[in-house]
């Protein structure tokens, strides 16, 4: 018997709960909740006994695991796993594991929510253009890009998308256009979506030089991360071609500055909310309960992260 914790400083929905909960137990595993922590102790103190911990956006550091002598399995209820010490966990034997796809749709309909909102000038009353026939740009054909592309076919725009990972056959057989290189995404798209993951690659790479080959009237929508945005050269180059949007789901650093400096070419959620559907918060923690189930049952690595 495993001792299965679910600690999440933003608790899942009460569903997601009960639903974990249920999973866990039948499965004969103990189950044990830490919600709404405020203090880095009590999650310190909490893992101390777990063989398996869920989370959300909570970081799990070398200190978190040190802390769970007895911790085999991290998942992260989501797809994004950044806020997980990979190097730390497989130095400790522990396997590290997200929950890809779950959040997928949410993220995508957000992108067009923003999108729609940008087009028509934020509502100000003032006329502004549609999306239909636009070309947008997807950057990275994970499950949110495929999303993506999927409700943009709704929208009737032309899609294309870049992703160093995904064979240009596979993009183009889910009737999207798969271009050589991220620059010719940037140059040829009246807007660009972005679904990279923050790696030592891709972080501060929209950057000036990119950017810059963005056509006139371009919108840029990041949710994504927010690492992977050079903020200052992206500033520099908003001051410098007044023809250009920026909406985000994740604020900046600089969020500030870009409120007072681009009012009507900016904006951004009050926190990361693509992934902030009840659909999504309980799809995201019953696939991390079953993943661990699964994982005690049958050593299942399927979702690893960190090999």
């Amino acid at each position: 018997m495993s001792t299965i914790l679910v600690a999440t400083e933003k608790p899942f929905a009460k569903q997601a709960v009960d639903g974990i909960k249920d999973i866990v137990e039948k499965s004969g595993n103990t189950f044990k909740l830490l919600e709404n922590y405020t203090d880095k102790q009590q999650l310190l103190d909490a893992v101390a006994d777990a063989d398996a911990i869920i989370i959300r956006s909570d970081k799990v550091t070398d200190e978190v695991m040190a802390a769970g002598k007895n911790l085999k399995i991290v998942v992260r209820a989501g797809a994004g796993y950044d806020n997980v010490d990979l190097e730390a966990a497989t130095k400790r034997g522990i396997v590290v594991m997200n929950t890809p796809g779950q959040n997928s749709n949410a993220v995508a309909e957000l992108v067009f929510g923003m999108l729609v909102f940008a087009v028509r000038n934020f509502y100000n009353g003032k006329s502004g253009t549609e999306l239909k026939g636009k070309k947008l740009g997807i950057l990275a054909f994970g499950q949110v890009g495929r999303n993506v592309a999927r409700i943009a076919k709704g929208f009737g725009m032309d899609i294309y998308a870049y992703d160093a990972f995904c064979p240009a056959n596979v993009i183009e057989e889910a009737g999207v256009h798969a271009v050589a290189n991220q620059s010719e995404l940037f140059k040829n798209c009246d807007i660009v979506s972005l679904h990279i993951p923050a790696t030592a690659e891709t972080k501060q790479s929209i950057n000036y030089a990119m950017c810059s080959q963005m056509k006139k009237g371009a919108i840029l929508v990041n949710t994504a991360r927010k690492e992977v945005i050079n903020e200052a050269e992206l500033i520099k180059l908003m001051e410098e071609r007044t023809d250009l949007k920026y909406v985000t789901d994740i604020a900046p650093d600089a969020n500030e500055e870009f409120k007072s400096k681009f009012e009507g070419r900016y904006f951004a959620t009050p926190k990361k909310m693509g992934a902030q559907t009840a659909e999504a918060n309980i799809n995201a923690g019953l696939a991390a309960a079953n993943q661990i189930v699964d994982f005690f049952k049958t050593g299942n690595k399927k979702f690893q992260v960190n090999k």
